[in-house]
Parts: C-alpha cells; sequence; structure tokens
C-alpha cells in the first residue's frame, strides 16, 4: 500500500469505515430546564472538538465530523432539545476557549484528570485505557520499550503521563528512555508507525483498535489495555451545563440509546452504566 493510500486511509470515510448513526430521541423538558438560559435561548450548543481521532471524532471524505462521540453528542442534544455545532479546534485549546466562553463544551475524547478537573467539570460517558500497536511481527514489549521511539498524539495522557513515566521507570532502571515522538494529529502517529518512522503507538484503546482495524493487519495492538479511566465532557466551572449533560447522557444509558450507539461503533466494551461529574477527583 503506498503512502497516499496509507494516508486517505486514516483521514477519509471509507468502505471499513463506520458511518453515522441517526436516532430520534424527544426532547426531555424537565432536562432541558437545568442549561443555562444563554444557551437556551440560541437553542446552540457549541461543541470544541479536534478531529481526527477515529473512531470518536474524525473527518469524512466530505469534510463533515464524524464518529462515537458526535452521535453520542446529537443524541444528547435532542434530549435538551438543542442544536449541537462542532467546531473544529486544536486540542490544547478547548479547554481555554470553554474557560473563554468560546465554546459551551467539549468533546474530543478527553481523558478526566483530577488536574484538568481544576480547569473545568467533566461530565464522564465511557472508559478508555491506553493501549498500544506494533508494525504486524515485531516484537515490542510495551513495559520494557526502553530505547525505542513511541509515537504519541501532542497533549494527550499518552504523551503527559503514561509515557513519560514508562520512561522515567527506565531511566531508574539504569536503561535509555523511551524515546516520545509528538504528532499534531492520530492519523500522524499512525501513519508514522506504519512508516517505520517509529517502534510503537500508545493511544487510548478504541483509538489504537479501531486504527489496526483500518490498517488491514498492517498493525497489532500489543499489550494489556493500561490504567483505564473515564472520558469527559467538559464543561465550565460550576455551570449547570455539568448536571443537565449528565442527567441527559443518564437518560441515554438508561433508555438504551447509548448501548445502540456504543454496539453501532464497535465501543461497547468501554460502556459505562453511570453517567457521574468529575469522577476523577472521586476515584
Amino acid at each position: 500500500m503506498t503512502v497516499l493510500s496509507l494516508s486517505s486511509c486514516t483521514n477519509d470515510e471509507s468502505l471499513l469505515d463506520t458511518k453515522p448513526i441517526s436516532l430520534t430521541i424527544a426532547k426531555q423538558a424537565d432536562i432541558a430546564a437545568a442549561v443555562p438560559a444563554e444557551i437556551r435561548e440560541t437553542g446552540v450548543l457549541r461543541i470544541g472538538t479536534n478531529p481526527p481521532y477515529q473512531p470518536n471524532e474524525f473527518k469524512n471524505r466530505d469534510g463533515e465530523i464524524i464518529g462515537y462521540d458526535v452521535d453520542l453528542m446529537r443524541a444528547v442534544s435532542q434530549v435538551l432539545g438543542l442544536r449541537p455545532e462542532f467546531k473544529e479546534s486544536d486540542f490544547d485549546k478547548i479547554i481555554p476557549a470553554i474557560q473563554a466562553g468560546t465554546f459551551d463544551m467539549g468533546m474530543s475524547s478527553f481523558t478526566d484528570t483530577a488536574e484538568r478537573e481544576k480547569q473545568v467539570d467533566f461530565v464522564t460517558y465511557f472508559s478508555a485505557g491506553v493501549l498500544w500497536a506494533q508494525r504486524a511481527d515485531d516484537d515490542v514489549d510495551p513495559d520494557n520499550a526502553c530505547g525505542l521511539k513511541v509515537a504519541v498524539q501532542a497533549t494527550t495522557y499518552e504523551d503527559t503521563d503514561e509515557v513519560p513515566a514508562k520512561s522515567a521507570k527506565c531511566v531508574a532502571q539504569g536503561k535509555e528512555p523511551v524515546i516520545k515522538v509528538k504528532f499534531d494529529s492520530q492519523d500522524e502517529a499512525v501513519n508514522a508507525l506504519l512508516l517505520g518512522r517509529v517502534d510503537a503507538l500508545s493511544a487510548d484503546s478504541p483509538v489504537t483498535a479501531y486504527a489496526v482495524k483500518k490498517t488491514d493487519g498492517q498493525l497489532e495492538i500489543i499489550g494489556p489495555v493500561y490504567d483505564a479511566a473515564p472520558y469527559g465532557l467538559p464543561v465550565r466551572k460550576g455551570s449547570s451545563l455539568g448536571p443537565a449533560l449528565q442527567r441527559a447522557m443518564q437518560y441515554l444509558m438508561d433508555k438504551g440509546y447509548y448501548r445502540t450507539i456504543s454496539e453501532h461503533w464497535g465501543v461497547e466494551s468501554g460502556m459505562i452504566s453511570t453517567a457521574k461529574i468529575n469522577d476523577a477527583a472521586k476515584g
């Protein structure tokens, strides 16, 4: 497969991509009443996101943002009686934009961490861990990757916490550190591994699994799922939008819509049964 076809495989909707699912869900007036007045008055929910991060948020060949998170937020928005407006942004600019009021919330596979909870509130909706991949038939051990080059997307948990911790362990043992290679987008990290520029890839478990599926045997999963933690939807601290989103998400879980969307995208292994606010601090 050529470099061009590899790149298009990770960017464009193709025969291997899952298509969006369309559900019709009635507005729940009691839940919608908790939405901040300024949002209810516009009828629009401004959502910051950072594609490509398959299968959660990425673009099809028409440039439309699709994915598991997108379908989930479309369902949540119906419960709240709002129209979702997805706004593309650099990942590390989403939380500052929420704090500044440019976005009402974020939707970009955010891991809910205690450090991030100092900046925003999170509504949890999924459980994801860290999962590594290598080129097929390579022999990489995620627990002994000292001296190897590992691709990560910049500012993700893998960049800020997971790979640095593995590297520090190597150094403590007197070995070479893990060489972290950062990329602006996840598809660039996948392509770097496919082209042999790095030895392994570290990403959130649904993302790694999807990359392996999309590359049709060229990549394979290695090791277990590490550091399982909740994904969360960030909102401004103290905003009533947080409780409204939590109740809307719980409604989808209780009524079966959440399972339908999760199974459609093949990520049901990460489903949770209760949506919570700021679950990292409690854990």
